[in-house]
């Protein structure tokens, strides 16, 4: 067993002893080719409930910082993580995520670029929609509801994969592209059954 696996079976003993989890939608993800799977970002604990949701591996981008620490230098890529510098455009970061997708892998993103303070969807960052332009990959939004209290319930929905087919023939902007990312969370996040 991978130390991703054995990662996700940890993880998710974890939350499901601290909260109650409920996933909807995972049949959305398709099972092969490269995804794009976009979620809110609410809670530290949100990539690690989005790899035990999802049905595939799952690849995160992590702050560049965390790669400077001598234990999590050495497990973050093995737990299917690369860093990216927050507050700039890193070249590398995104030729990393692209050539994830190109090679048929999940990458999961969080468009706010950081959690929101107060559980509202945040406008989204440019990123997303880089990557749903510049790549052929699925792109999947995903909505995380509820509060991270003990015993309560945390949902994890994923939509259909958006059709952005007509928006890389029309050349369409990185901004534009995320908007409409950012407008499938919302429509998950207001789904009330």
């Amino acid at each position: 067993m991978n130390l991703y696996r054995f990662g996700k079976m940890v993880c998710g003993a974890f939350l499901k002893s601290m909260y109650r989890i409920e996933v909807r939608g995972v049949e959305n993800i398709p099972q092969t080719g490269g995804i794009l799977l976009c979620s809110n970002h609410i809670n530290n604990f949100d990539p690690p409930l989005v790899g035990v949701a999802a049905s595939r591996d799952v690849h995160f981008m992590a702050k560049a910082e965390l790669f400077d620490m001598p234990v999590l230098k050495a497990l973050l890529p093995r737990i299917n993580a690369f860093p990216v510098k927050r507050g700039m455009s890193d070249k590398q970061a995104l030729r990393n995520g692209l050539n994830l997708l190109k090679e048929g892998k999940v990458l999961g993103l969080f468009p706010e670029g950081t959690r929101s303070k107060t559980g509202e969807l945040g406008q989204g960052l440019a990123g997303a929609g880089f990557f749903a332009l510049k790549s052929e990959a699925a792109v999947v939004p995903c909505a995380i509801k509820g509060q991270y209290k003990r015993g309560k319930t945390v949902t994890v929905i994923f939509g259909k994969p958006i059709d952005f087919s007509e928006m890389r023939e029309q050349k369409a902007s990185a901004r534009d592209a995320t908007n409409l990312i950012m407008l499938n969370i919302e429509k998950l996040l207001k789904e009330t059954s």
